[in-house]
Protein backbone atom coordinates (compact mmCIF):
# COMPACT_ATOMS: atom_id res chain seq x y z
CA UNK A 1 0.00 0.00 0.00
CA UNK A 2 2.85 2.26 1.20
CA UNK A 3 4.49 1.92 -2.63
CA UNK A 4 1.45 2.04 -4.19
CA UNK A 5 0.31 5.56 -2.36
CA UNK A 6 3.86 6.79 -3.32
CA UNK A 7 3.31 5.84 -6.54
CA UNK A 8 0.28 7.99 -7.30
CA UNK A 9 1.79 10.78 -5.01
CA UNK A 10 4.77 10.64 -7.60
CA UNK A 11 2.28 10.44 -10.54
CA UNK A 12 0.77 13.76 -9.53
CA UNK A 13 3.43 15.59 -8.82
CA UNK A 14 4.84 15.31 -12.10
CA UNK A 15 1.30 16.24 -13.80
CA UNK A 16 1.40 19.10 -11.49
CA UNK A 17 5.35 20.13 -12.48
CA UNK A 18 4.33 19.50 -16.70
CA UNK A 19 1.14 21.89 -16.48
CA UNK A 20 3.00 25.19 -16.01
CA UNK A 21 5.51 23.99 -18.69
CA UNK A 22 2.56 23.31 -20.65
CA UNK A 23 0.97 26.88 -20.42
CA UNK A 24 4.07 28.36 -20.99
CA UNK A 25 4.47 26.89 -24.22
CA UNK A 26 1.37 26.90 -25.73
CA UNK A 27 0.99 28.04 -28.94
CA UNK A 28 -0.41 32.11 -29.15
CA UNK A 29 -4.43 32.25 -30.83
CA UNK A 30 -4.74 33.29 -33.98
CA UNK A 31 -6.29 36.89 -33.36
CA UNK A 32 -2.78 36.95 -31.48
CA UNK A 33 -0.75 36.21 -34.44
CA UNK A 34 -2.66 36.75 -37.26
CA UNK A 35 -4.43 40.30 -38.07
CA UNK A 36 -7.37 40.57 -39.37
CA UNK A 37 -7.95 39.71 -42.86
CA UNK A 38 -11.03 41.54 -44.62
CA UNK A 39 -9.40 44.64 -44.64
CA UNK A 40 -5.99 43.42 -46.64
CA UNK A 41 -8.30 41.41 -48.74
CA UNK A 42 -9.87 44.80 -49.83
CA UNK A 43 -7.09 46.76 -49.75
CA UNK A 44 -5.75 44.12 -52.49
CA UNK A 45 -8.76 44.18 -54.74
CA UNK A 46 -8.10 47.38 -54.85
CA UNK A 47 -5.21 47.80 -55.22
CA UNK A 48 -5.37 44.82 -58.28
CA UNK A 49 -8.46 46.91 -59.39
CA UNK A 50 -6.46 49.81 -59.56
CA UNK A 51 -3.46 48.25 -61.49
CA UNK A 52 -5.50 46.67 -63.91
CA UNK A 53 -6.97 50.10 -64.92
CA UNK A 54 -3.47 51.93 -64.86
CA UNK A 55 -0.59 49.26 -65.93
CA UNK A 56 -2.08 48.80 -69.41
CA UNK A 57 -2.23 52.40 -70.48
CA UNK A 58 1.13 53.18 -69.04
CA UNK A 59 3.00 50.43 -70.39
CA UNK A 60 1.32 51.42 -73.85
CA UNK A 61 2.65 54.61 -73.13
CA UNK A 62 5.66 53.63 -72.81
CA UNK A 63 5.99 51.20 -75.68
CA UNK A 64 4.47 54.62 -78.03
CA UNK A 65 7.53 56.81 -76.52
CA UNK A 66 10.46 54.05 -77.16
CA UNK A 67 9.22 54.00 -80.86
CA UNK A 68 9.23 57.80 -81.18
CA UNK A 69 12.48 57.90 -79.39
CA UNK A 70 14.41 54.92 -81.84
CA UNK A 71 12.54 56.59 -84.86
CA UNK A 72 13.37 60.45 -84.40
CA UNK A 73 16.45 59.87 -82.72
CA UNK A 74 18.72 60.16 -85.91
CA UNK A 75 19.43 63.95 -86.47
CA UNK A 76 18.36 63.92 -90.00
CA UNK A 77 14.67 63.26 -89.01
CA UNK A 78 12.03 66.06 -89.08
CA UNK A 79 10.46 65.93 -86.09
CA UNK A 80 12.13 65.66 -82.61
CA UNK A 81 12.72 62.85 -80.16
CA UNK A 82 11.28 62.85 -76.77
CA UNK A 83 14.10 63.71 -75.24
CA UNK A 84 14.54 66.46 -77.74
CA UNK A 85 11.69 67.99 -76.66
CA UNK A 86 12.08 67.66 -73.53
CA UNK A 87 15.34 69.68 -73.88
CA UNK A 88 13.65 72.47 -76.03
CA UNK A 89 10.70 72.77 -73.90
CA UNK A 90 12.01 72.76 -70.65
CA UNK A 91 11.70 76.30 -69.69
CA UNK A 92 8.33 75.97 -70.52
CA UNK A 93 7.33 73.13 -68.53
CA UNK A 94 9.10 74.59 -65.50
CA UNK A 95 7.33 78.04 -65.70
CA UNK A 96 3.93 78.15 -67.44
CA UNK A 97 3.37 81.62 -65.22
CA UNK A 98 5.95 83.85 -66.52
CA UNK A 99 3.96 87.24 -67.69
CA UNK A 100 6.62 89.33 -70.05
CA UNK A 101 3.26 91.31 -71.86
CA UNK A 102 1.53 91.31 -74.71
CA UNK A 103 1.52 87.37 -76.28
CA UNK A 104 4.46 86.33 -74.83
CA UNK A 105 3.25 84.38 -71.94
CA UNK A 106 3.97 81.17 -70.45
CA UNK A 107 1.41 78.17 -71.43
CA UNK A 108 -1.04 78.60 -68.47
CA UNK A 109 -2.14 81.72 -69.44
CA UNK A 110 -3.17 80.87 -72.89
CA UNK A 111 -4.81 77.62 -72.02
CA UNK A 112 -6.52 79.41 -69.05
CA UNK A 113 -7.96 81.88 -71.83
CA UNK A 114 -8.88 79.38 -73.91
CA UNK A 115 -10.54 77.76 -71.27
CA UNK A 116 -12.61 81.00 -70.62
CA UNK A 117 -13.78 81.01 -74.03
CA UNK A 118 -14.76 77.44 -73.97
CA UNK A 119 -16.43 77.80 -70.73
CA UNK A 120 -18.48 80.95 -71.96
CA UNK A 121 -19.79 79.56 -75.67
CA UNK A 122 -20.09 75.99 -73.27
CA UNK A 123 -22.41 77.10 -70.95
CA UNK A 124 -24.40 79.41 -73.43
CA UNK A 125 -24.99 75.87 -75.92
CA UNK A 126 -26.18 73.99 -72.59
CA UNK A 127 -28.80 76.25 -71.68
CA UNK A 128 -29.97 77.53 -75.12
CA UNK A 129 -29.83 73.32 -76.46
CA UNK A 130 -31.19 71.42 -73.29
CA UNK A 131 -34.42 74.54 -74.02
CA UNK A 132 -34.66 74.06 -77.23
CA UNK A 133 -34.19 70.27 -76.90
CA UNK A 134 -36.72 70.02 -74.46
CA UNK A 135 -39.06 72.13 -76.95
CA UNK A 136 -38.55 70.14 -80.08
CA UNK A 137 -39.16 66.75 -78.28
CA UNK A 138 -42.24 67.60 -76.31
CA UNK A 139 -44.16 69.50 -79.09
CA UNK A 140 -44.82 67.68 -82.59
CA UNK A 141 -45.05 70.89 -83.99
CA UNK A 142 -41.68 72.10 -82.80
CA UNK A 143 -40.30 68.97 -84.38
CA UNK A 144 -41.68 69.10 -87.50
CA UNK A 145 -40.78 72.97 -88.12
CA UNK A 146 -37.19 73.68 -86.48
CA UNK A 147 -35.77 69.94 -86.60
CA UNK A 148 -35.20 70.08 -90.66
CA UNK A 149 -33.25 73.61 -89.74
CA UNK A 150 -31.40 72.27 -87.01
CA UNK A 151 -30.27 69.04 -89.66
CA UNK A 152 -29.04 71.10 -92.02
CA UNK A 153 -27.54 73.61 -89.70
CA UNK A 154 -25.31 71.02 -87.94
CA UNK A 155 -23.71 69.58 -91.02
CA UNK A 156 -21.44 73.13 -91.39
CA UNK A 157 -17.96 73.04 -89.72
CA UNK A 158 -17.57 75.00 -86.84
CA UNK A 159 -14.47 77.19 -88.70
CA UNK A 160 -17.31 78.32 -91.62
CA UNK A 161 -18.75 80.46 -89.83
CA UNK A 162 -15.84 82.33 -88.05
CA UNK A 163 -15.48 84.31 -91.21
CA UNK A 164 -19.40 85.63 -90.62
CA UNK A 165 -18.99 85.99 -86.71
CA UNK A 166 -16.09 88.06 -87.30
CA UNK A 167 -18.24 90.18 -90.05
CA UNK A 168 -21.02 90.39 -87.37
CA UNK A 169 -19.16 91.10 -84.34
CA UNK A 170 -15.76 92.30 -85.67
CA UNK A 171 -13.79 91.18 -82.90
CA UNK A 172 -11.90 88.09 -82.42
CA UNK A 173 -13.11 86.75 -78.26
CA UNK A 174 -16.85 87.42 -78.87
CA UNK A 175 -16.39 85.77 -82.77
CA UNK A 176 -14.56 82.58 -80.90
CA UNK A 177 -17.12 82.31 -78.28
CA UNK A 178 -20.04 81.95 -81.25
CA UNK A 179 -17.54 79.56 -82.90
CA UNK A 180 -18.20 77.45 -79.59
CA UNK A 181 -21.36 78.14 -78.98
CA UNK A 182 -22.41 76.67 -82.69
CA UNK A 183 -20.40 73.92 -82.52
CA UNK A 184 -21.64 72.69 -78.68
CA UNK A 185 -25.02 73.21 -79.48
CA UNK A 186 -26.29 70.61 -82.13
CA UNK A 187 -25.27 67.49 -79.52
CA UNK A 188 -27.24 68.96 -76.80
CA UNK A 189 -30.18 69.94 -78.73
CA UNK A 190 -30.78 66.60 -80.59
CA UNK A 191 -29.74 64.09 -77.34
CA UNK A 192 -32.25 66.34 -75.48
CA UNK A 193 -35.35 66.07 -77.93
CA UNK A 194 -34.17 62.38 -77.90
CA UNK A 195 -34.37 61.98 -73.81
CA UNK A 196 -37.64 63.97 -74.09
CA UNK A 197 -39.43 61.80 -76.59
CA UNK A 198 -38.16 58.49 -75.04
CA UNK A 199 -39.52 59.55 -71.49
CA UNK A 200 -40.96 55.83 -70.01
CA UNK A 201 -44.70 55.75 -70.53
CA UNK A 202 -45.11 54.85 -66.51
CA UNK A 203 -43.29 58.18 -65.91
CA UNK A 204 -46.07 59.45 -67.36
CA UNK A 205 -48.88 57.76 -65.83
CA UNK A 206 -47.62 59.46 -62.25
CA UNK A 207 -47.67 62.57 -63.36
CA UNK A 208 -51.40 62.15 -64.41
CA UNK A 209 -52.25 60.52 -61.17
CA UNK A 210 -50.15 63.19 -58.74
CA UNK A 211 -51.57 65.88 -61.45
CA UNK A 212 -48.10 67.48 -62.44
CA UNK A 213 -48.16 70.44 -64.59
CA UNK A 214 -45.96 72.76 -66.16
CA UNK A 215 -42.96 73.15 -64.33
CA UNK A 216 -43.55 70.57 -61.89
CA UNK A 217 -43.86 68.05 -65.23
CA UNK A 218 -40.95 69.31 -66.33
CA UNK A 219 -38.71 69.46 -63.08
CA UNK A 220 -40.00 65.99 -61.60
CA UNK A 221 -40.55 63.84 -64.95
CA UNK A 222 -38.84 65.55 -67.70
CA UNK A 223 -35.61 66.25 -66.59
CA UNK A 224 -34.89 63.28 -64.42
CA UNK A 225 -36.01 60.93 -67.46
CA UNK A 226 -34.07 62.45 -69.74
CA UNK A 227 -30.97 63.59 -67.84
CA UNK A 228 -28.92 60.53 -69.28
CA UNK A 229 -29.80 61.61 -73.36
CA UNK A 230 -29.02 65.40 -71.83
CA UNK A 231 -25.70 64.31 -70.59
CA UNK A 232 -24.48 62.36 -73.35
CA UNK A 233 -24.87 65.55 -75.66
CA UNK A 234 -22.99 67.89 -73.04
CA UNK A 235 -20.11 65.31 -73.37
CA UNK A 236 -19.89 65.38 -76.96
CA UNK A 237 -20.34 69.12 -77.07
CA UNK A 238 -17.61 69.73 -74.74
CA UNK A 239 -15.40 67.56 -76.85
CA UNK A 240 -16.46 69.68 -79.77
CA UNK A 241 -16.03 72.88 -78.02
CA UNK A 242 -12.20 72.70 -77.21
CA UNK A 243 -11.80 70.78 -80.62
CA UNK A 244 -13.12 74.10 -82.29
CA UNK A 245 -11.67 76.78 -80.29
CA UNK A 246 -7.96 75.01 -80.64
CA UNK A 247 -8.84 76.11 -84.63
CA UNK A 248 -10.81 79.13 -83.83
CA UNK A 249 -7.57 80.78 -82.12
CA UNK A 250 -5.39 79.69 -85.01
CA UNK A 251 -7.24 82.40 -87.14
CA UNK A 252 -8.08 85.25 -85.04
CA UNK A 253 -4.85 85.00 -82.99
CA UNK A 254 -4.67 86.79 -79.52
CA UNK A 255 -3.55 84.88 -76.16
CA UNK A 256 -4.85 81.33 -76.63
CA UNK A 257 -3.05 77.94 -77.13
CA UNK A 258 -4.89 77.79 -80.71
CA UNK A 259 -2.60 81.00 -81.43
CA UNK A 260 0.20 79.57 -79.35
CA UNK A 261 0.59 76.44 -81.48
CA UNK A 262 0.25 78.75 -84.86
CA UNK A 263 2.72 81.04 -83.83
CA UNK A 264 5.42 78.22 -83.04
CA UNK A 265 4.98 76.96 -86.70
CA UNK A 266 5.63 80.45 -87.92
CA UNK A 267 9.13 80.23 -85.60
CA UNK A 268 9.39 76.82 -86.61
CA UNK A 269 9.41 75.39 -82.81
CA UNK A 270 7.99 72.20 -83.23
CA UNK A 271 9.09 70.65 -79.94
CA UNK A 272 6.95 73.91 -78.61
CA UNK A 273 4.10 72.30 -80.67
CA UNK A 274 4.18 68.83 -79.35
CA UNK A 275 3.96 69.88 -75.68
CA UNK A 276 1.20 72.35 -76.54
CA UNK A 277 -0.46 69.24 -77.90
CA UNK A 278 0.15 67.07 -74.95
CA UNK A 279 -1.79 69.59 -72.72
CA UNK A 280 -4.29 70.11 -75.03
CA UNK A 281 -5.18 66.41 -75.00
CA UNK A 282 -5.06 66.23 -70.94
CA UNK A 283 -7.08 68.88 -70.61
CA UNK A 284 -9.36 67.80 -73.07
CA UNK A 285 -9.66 64.62 -71.49
CA UNK A 286 -10.26 66.16 -68.03
CA UNK A 287 -13.31 68.31 -69.30
CA UNK A 288 -14.59 64.99 -70.64
CA UNK A 289 -14.40 63.30 -67.65
CA UNK A 290 -16.13 66.63 -65.46
CA UNK A 291 -18.71 66.08 -67.22
CA UNK A 292 -19.06 62.69 -66.64
CA UNK A 293 -18.37 63.08 -63.07
CA UNK A 294 -21.44 65.72 -62.84
CA UNK A 295 -23.62 63.02 -64.59
CA UNK A 296 -23.28 60.45 -62.40
CA UNK A 297 -23.90 62.91 -59.65
CA UNK A 298 -26.89 64.18 -61.03
CA UNK A 299 -28.51 60.66 -62.75
CA UNK A 300 -26.94 58.51 -59.67
CA UNK A 301 -24.87 56.29 -61.97
CA UNK A 302 -27.53 55.82 -64.50
CA UNK A 303 -25.41 58.03 -67.20
CA UNK A 304 -22.59 55.91 -68.96
CA UNK A 305 -19.25 56.52 -68.54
Amino acid sequence: MNAIARSVMSSTTAQQSAEPHLITTAAPSANDSNPPTPAIDKWLARARETAAVVVPPVITLLVLIGIWQILCSDPSSSLPSPKTVVTDTWELIVHPLYDNGGIDKGLFWHLLASLQRVALGYALAAGVGIAAGVLVGHSVWAMRALDPLFQVLRTIPPLAWLPLSLAAFRNGHPSAIFVIFITAIWPIIINTAVGIRNIPQDYQNVARVLNFRGFEYFSHIMLPAAAPYIFTGMRIGIGLSWLAIVAAEMLIGGVGIGFFIWDSWNSSRISDIILALIYVGIIGFMLDRVIALAARLVTRGTASN
